[in-house]
């Protein structure tokens, strides 16, 4: 049985429909802030992946209490709940937010650097908590560093909506996206079927059960979002030969944005045999597809 936990504040719950007659699933609105509904949630699981979370480096900036809140409180709510209900383990959902200012390229797990931006903050302190967690409580956990995932069903609207499906959107409207800066700070952009696997791996892993352990889940390789906008435009292009003529808007660069992202993925290979499957275009590719024939 699959036990779904969301308030919704993010999500569509259209997202979900067509697993809700599904005999072994089960939804529960609720919200990770409150203890109870935490409670209800863990209560004979053996195994939780938590990925609640307010994400946007910029959302967190103009709401840190907001984000606080949610990221802090509710992921330590839900550290609780599975402890006082005997979970096996508990994987979480980090981020390559957390290597801050270090300019170490790749990314390695054991390198971090000073946060940027509140998200950023909530992130590390979610590792803290979940080192201690395991290392008080003997419980298992394990934290996934994603690289700016990305796929279908991901909402292209909003203020805080994450680039590749706001890209994909105004080309298809036939406007011109915003490119944050110069266009040449770079991502290690993770298809979304790369993070399930690796969420799949974490639970399967039989690595040392005392000792916390966090990893990076990222395709590793990088492009700039100039690249990015060209790769999204040219496939697009075969939908409708009058996007080849779009050309973005350079904006201002925005306060929090790490400049280069690039993860070393050599210890989630070794230690839970995670090999992701899908690169940027072949992940671009299916999305694309989706949003065309869904948009």
């Amino acid at each position: 049985t699959v036990v779904c936990m969301d308030n919704l504040s993010t999500g569509k719950f259209e997202n979900i429909s067509e697993f809700l007659d599904h005999p072994s699933f089960n939804f529960i609105k609720g919200d990770i802030r409150n203890l109870e509904d935490c409670d209800k949630a863990c209560s004979d699981v053996d195994y939780i992946l938590h990925h609640a979370a307010l994400g946007s480096v910029s959302r967190s900036i103009k709401t840190p209490l907001e984000t606080n809140s949610v990221n802090v409180d509710g992921f330590l709510n839900m550290l609780y709940s599975a402890k006082k209900n005997d979970v096996k383990r508990f994987v979480y959902a980090s981020s390559s937010s957390v290597y801050g200012d270090s300019d170490v390229l790749p990314k390695i797990e054991k390198e971090i650097g000073v946060p940027l931006s509140p998200y950023a903050v909530t992130k590390q302190v979610n590792e803290m908590y979940a080192q201690v967690f395991s290392n008080t409580y003997n419980m298992e956990v394990i934290g996934l560093r994603y690289f700016n995932v990305f796929g279908k069903k991901q909402s292209p609207s909003g203020e805080y909506a994450a680039v590749i499906p706001k890209f994909v959107h105004l080309l298809m409207k036939g406007e011109p996206p915003v490119i944050n800066g110069d266009g040449l700070f770079s991502r290690d952009f993770t298809y979304i079927e790369n993070v399930i696997e690796a969420n799949i791996c974490a639970i399967l892993s039989t690595i040392d059960k005392k000792v916390n352990q966090v990893y990076n889940v990222a395709f590793g390789e990088n492009n700039t979002l100039i690249e990015l906008f060209s790769i999204v435009k040219d496939y697009l292009s075969k939908y409708n030969k009058e996007i080849e003529n779009i050309l973005p808007i350079y904006g201002e660069k925005r306060i929090g944005d790490i400049p280069h992202s690039l993860a070393d993925i050599n210890k989630a290979r070794k230690e839970i045999n995670y090999h992701p499957e899908y690169s940027l275009e072949e992940g671009l590719k299916k999305t694309i597809d989706w949003y065309w024939s869904h948009l």
